[in-house]
C-alpha cells in the first residue's frame, strides 16, 4: 500500500489558490469588489507567482526553528526566540458593549453573564484581519466541565445551571488590536458577539422544513436555537465562519429502546454523557422529541462581520459528526468543502457548490452552499480512489431502501454512506489543503480496529489497535471536483521506542501521536496538533509522549519538528494567523483535564491551574505567538 513521502507532483500544473492566500481584508468583509476575477488573479493574472515549487514553498527545509522537548511541565513551551502571550481565556467579557461582567474564579458567574463572556473549552479559531493591526478573532467553544463551570459542580442542578452550560458552549467573536508589542482584545467592540446553544438559527438547503426537522416548537423545520459541540471550523473566501457542530449526540436523553436510525447515531438509552440539559430543557428529551436530534450535526456558517445576521445550518453539507469544514476553490469559482467525520469507522465527505463565487462578499453567495452535491471518499488498495455522490435516486438512495428524497439522504447521510460502500476511517478530523494541491486529513485513533466483532485493516487504515493515528493524503484528478483521486499516507503517528510494530510509526522526525488539528500557513507548512486523551496520556504506548504538542511539517520532504507542547491535561487545538506570518494564534483547551474529563469540583486545581496560576481553576484560552525578532512564524 503507498505511504512515501513524494509529492507525486504534475509540474505541469499549478494548484489553486488557497482562501488564505486570495482574501483580502477590509473593514466590513474580507472581500469585496470582483471576487470571481480575484480567485483567479493568482494564477491568470500572475502566471505562476505564489505557486510553490515545493510542499514547503522554499529550497531545503521550511522549517526554521529548533524543536522544543516533550514536557510534563503545567505551561506552554515554544522555540528559542518565541514568545507566548494568554488571550481570550474562558469567562473575560468578549467585549459586548455594556455587558461586559467580570470573571468570577470561583465560579459564580450567573448565565446572564456566561452569554456575555468567552465561552469554554476553545476549539477552532479564524483571523479576520481587518488592518495590519487590528481584526476579529472567530472562535468555537466545544463543550463544558460542568465541574469547573458552576459553583458546586452539577450539585444542585438548576435550569440555571443549564442555561450557564449553554451560554459556554457556541461561538465567539472579538476584536483585537496590536498595541506596544501585542495583541489584546479589545472591549468593548462593535464587531463583539456570542453565540450559543440558544442562539436562533435559519435552517436551508435540501433539508429545511424537511418532515424529520420538524418539532412542536417549530413545525416549519426551518428555525433551530443554538448550536453546541463546535469543534473544528473553516473559512470561506466570502468571508464567513463555518462551524461544526460534532458531538451532539451527547446532549440528549435517548429511550428507553432507540430506533434504527437513533442508535446508528450514537443515541442511547438514558443521559450516558451526563450533561442532564433534558431536565430542564426538555427538547434534549429525544423520546419526547425525537425529531430534534436531527437539527443538529449540521456546519453553520456564521457573518463575523455583520454582528446581527442570523446563523444558518447548512444542510446540503450534510449531517455528521462534524469535525471541520476546509473550503478550495475550483478554477471555475466554485467551492468546495472537505469535511471529516470524529468517529470511529466513519466517513471522509465533500461538498462541491452548484454555482460559482460572486463578488460582493457575504451576501451575493449567501445561498452558495444551498445547492450542489455531497460525495463520500472510497480509498482502494492500489492508491486510487473514488468520490460516491449521496444522490437521491442514485444506486441504493431510493425509497425503497429508506430514503424518501434528498433531504431524507442528507438528514440520513451516515446511513447512506453505508449503502454506498464508502470507506470507514480511523476518526477523520481536520483537514488541510497545501501549495501542491495535496488534501490532507488528521485520523486522530481507532483502538477498536481488527478488534473482535469489529472492522478489519484496510489499505487506507493499516493498523490493528489503531492507538496513534495517522495523516493520509489525497491530491483530485485534474480539479478539486475531480470523482476520482491519488493517495497516500503522508505520516504514520508513533513512538519508535514502543515495542508493538503497529506502535512505532515512520515518523521522519519528532515522536508524536493522535494528530488533530491540521492548518496549512500561507508558506506552504502543514502545522498538526495533537489530542491523546487525558484517560491514555503519558500510559502504555503514550507513555515516551508527555503532554499534547504542536509540530510542524514540511509537505515536500516529510520532516516533522515539534513546535510547541501544552499544559496537563490540555488539547492543543485551533490555528491561524495574521496575514503577514508573523503571529500565529492556537487554542489551548481543557487545561487540568480529569482523566474522567469531568472535574471534581472540590479539587478544581488537582490536574493544573494554567493559566493563572496562583491557585486558581484552569481556563481554556488562545494563545498568541510570535517571534522575539518579528520574524515569520516557523521560518
Amino acid at each position: 500500500m503507498p505511504k512515501d513521502f513524494s509529492t507525486m507532483e504534475d509540474s505541469n500544473r499549478c494548484p489553486n489558490p488557497s482562501i488564505h492566500d486570495i482574501s483580502q481584508p477590509s473593514r466590513r468583509t474580507l472581500l469585496r469588489g470582483a471576487a470571481a476575477s480575484a480567485f483567479l488573479a493568482p494564477l491568470a493574472g500572475l502566471g505562476l507567482a505564489g505557486c510553490a515549487t515545493t510542499g514547503g514553498g522554499a529550497t531545503g527545509t521550511a522549517l526554521g526553528f529548533k524543536s522544543v522537548p516533550i514536557s510534563n511541565a503545567d505551561t506552554i513551551t515554544v522555540p528559542e526566540g518565541y514568545t507566548a502571550q494568554v488571550i481570550a481565556p474562558w469567562g473575560d467579557p468578549v467585549g459586548l458593549s455594556g455587558e461586559m461582567p467580570a470573571y468570577k474564579a470561583d465560579a459564580t458567574n450567573s448565565a446572564t453573564e456566561q452569554e456575555a463572556q468567552f465561552g469554554m473549552h476553545h476549539d477552532g479559531i479564524h483571523f479576520y484581519a481587518q488592518s495590519a493591526t487590528s481584526g476579529l478573532l472567530v472562535m468555537n467553544h466545544e463543550y463544558t466541565d460542568d465541574g469547573l463551570l458552576h459553583a458546586g459542580g452539577m450539585a444542585g442542578w438548576t435550569a440555571e445551571k443549564v442555561r450557564k452550560a449553554q451560554a459556554a458552549h457556541g461561538v465567539s467573536v472579538c476584536e483585537i488590536a496590536f498595541k506596544e508589542g501585542r495583541w489584546d482584545v479589545v472591549k468593548p467592540s462593535p464587531w463583539a458577539r456570542r453565540i450559543t446553544a440558544r442562539t436562533p438559527m435559519a435552517v436551508s438547503g435540501p433539508a429545511a422544513g424537511h418532515a424529520l426537522m420538524k418539532t412542536a416548537a417549530d413545525p416549519s423545520g426551518r428555525r433551530v436555537l443554538g448550536t453546541f459541540n463546535n469543534c473544528g471550523s473553516g473559512i470561506t473566501p466570502w468571508g464567513t465562519y463555518l462551524t461544526c457542530e460534532e458531538n451532539f449526540v451527547n446532549y440528549f436523553k435517548g429511550p428507553d429502546q432507540p430506533d434504527a436510525h437513533q442508535a446508528r447515531w450514537g443515541l442511547r438509552k438514558g443521559d450516558p454523557a451526563g450533561y442532564r440539559w433534558h431536565e430542564h430543557d426538555e427538547r434534549f428529551d429525544a423520546a419526547k422529541h425525537p425529531n430534534e436530534l436531527n437539527r443538529h450535526g449540521w456546519v453553520v456558517e456564521i457573518d463575523p462581520n455583520n454582528p446581527s445576521s442570523t446563523p444558518v445550518k447548512r444542510t446540503a453539507l450534510g449531517r455528521a459528526a462534524h469535525e471541520g469544514a476546509t473550503v478550495a476553490v475550483t478554477r471555475d469559482g466554485r467551492a468546495v468543502v472537505y469535511m471529516g467525520e470524529d468517529a470511529r469507522f466513519e466517513y471522509i465527505y465533500k461538498f462541491v457548490s452548484a454555482g460559482r463565487i460572486q463578488a460582493g462578499g457575504a451576501a451575493a453567495n449567501a445561498a452558495l452552499l444551498d445547492s450542489g452535491t455531497l460525495y463520500v471518499a472510497r480509498f482502494d488498495a492500489d492508491g486510487r480512489g473514488r468520490w460516491i455522490a449521496l444522490t437521491h435516486g442514485e444506486g441504493a438512495l431510493t425509497a425503497a431502501n429508506g430514503f424518501a428524497d434528498q433531504g431524507e439522504v442528507l438528514i440520513k447521510s451516515r446511513q447512506a454512506s453505508d449503502r454506498l460502500g464508502a470507506t470507514r476511517m480511523d476518526r477523520p478530523e481536520w483537514i488541510a489543503v497545501d501549495k501542491q494541491g495535496w488534501v490532507y486529513c488528521t485520523l486522530t485513533n481507532n483502538s477498536n480496529r481488527g478488534g473482535k466483532d469489529q472492522l478489519g485493516v484496510d489499505a487506507a487504515n493499516p493498523r490493528a489497535n489503531n492507538g496513534m493515528g495517522h495523516i493520509i493524503r489525497w491530491k483530485e484528478d485534474g480539479d478539486h471536483d475531480g470523482l476520482a483521486f491519488q493517495w497516500n499516507h503522508f505520516v504514520l503517528a508513533g513512538d519508535p521506542f514502543n515495542e508493538r510494530a503497529e506502535a512505532k510509526g515512520n515518523v521522519k522526525g519528532d515522536a508524536f501521536a493522535c494528530p488533530d488539528g491540521l492548518w496549512v500557513d500561507a508558506r506552504g507548512v502543514l502545522w498538526i496538533q495533537t489530542d491523546m486523551s487525558t484517560s491514555a496520556m503519558g500510559k502504555g504506548e503514550l507513555a515516551g509522549l508527555a503532554h499534547n504538542m504542536m509540530l510542524a511539517a514540511d509537505p515536500a520532504t516529510g520532516e516533522i519538528r515539534r513546535f510547541l507542547t501544552g499544559p496537563a491535561g490540555c488539547e492543543i487545538t485551533g490555528a491561524t494567523g495574521t496575514p503577514d506570518g508573523r503571529t500565529m494564534f492556537i487554542n489551548i483547551q481543557h487545561p487540568g483535564e480529569s482523566p474522567s474529563e469531568r472535574s471534581d469540583p472540590a479539587t478544581p486545581t488537582r490536574f493544573s491551574n494554567w493559566p493563572d496560576k496562583g491557585g486558581n481553576r484552569p481556563r481554556s484560552a488562545t494563545v498568541v505567538i510570535r517571534r522575539v525578532d518579528g520574524g515569520v512564524i516557523g521560518a
